[in-house]
């Protein structure tokens, strides 16, 4: 196992943070509101990379599931996690791993990442609708209405910003000497 530096204990700070800050913002337009917290994680793989992405995804878990209000609505607690809606917030580490790796592998192309990136949300709506599905008692069909297809379009956008942004923001950090990198 890797020995994580300053930096990356850092970075991963900061994206943890970030995540809290955004997570709670949400819209609500059904039973799955539409938050900003998957649009930090699309930014943070392309910022500091799978490994880190998944541990600073993992404090914010850990940091909601010990009942700070970091879940949309500014909900907190294991109550939210294993809600119908948990699955979702479960369902990021598979975009995060599947994602992460393929934009990596593609050496961070964003058109090749950016379908990494989908297939990896793909993943985590197939978890997280199965999870709704069986928390609600509901249709397959009904779950894909309310808790998919509304966000398509929303998590397509914030694919492309979270590359768009995240590549000029790590572009920045590693011409500025600051980061070690190791890749």
């Amino acid at each position: 196992m890797k020995k994580i530096t300053t930096y990356e204990m850092a970075m991963c700070g900061i994206m943890a943070a970030l995540m809290c800050i955004a997570g709670p913002l949400s819209v609500p337009i059904g039973p799955i509101p539409v938050t900003l917290t998957n649009l930090v994680i699309y930014f943070a793989l392309a910022v500091i990379g799978t490994r880190l992405t998944l541990v600073s995804y993992v404090i914010y878990l850990l940091l909601g599931a010990a009942g700070l209000p970091v879940f949309s609505g500014f909900a907190g607690g294991l109550a939210k996690l294993s809600g119908p809606t948990g699955g979702y917030l479960v369902g990021f580490i598979l975009m995060i791993l599947i994602g992460g790796v393929i934009y990596e592998r593609s050496a961070r192309k964003p058109v090749i990442g950016g379908a990494g990136m989908f297939l990896g949300l793909a993943a985590a709506y197939v978890f997280g609708t199965a999870w709704f599905v069986y928390q609600m008692e509901v249709g397959v069909g009904y779950a894909l209405t309310v808790c998919v297809w509304p966000f398509v379009p929303f998590d397509l956008v914030k694919i492309v910003l979270g590359i768009l942004v995240g590549s000029a923001v790590r572009k920045a950090v590693l011409r500025s000497g600051y980061a070690m990198n190791r890749e």
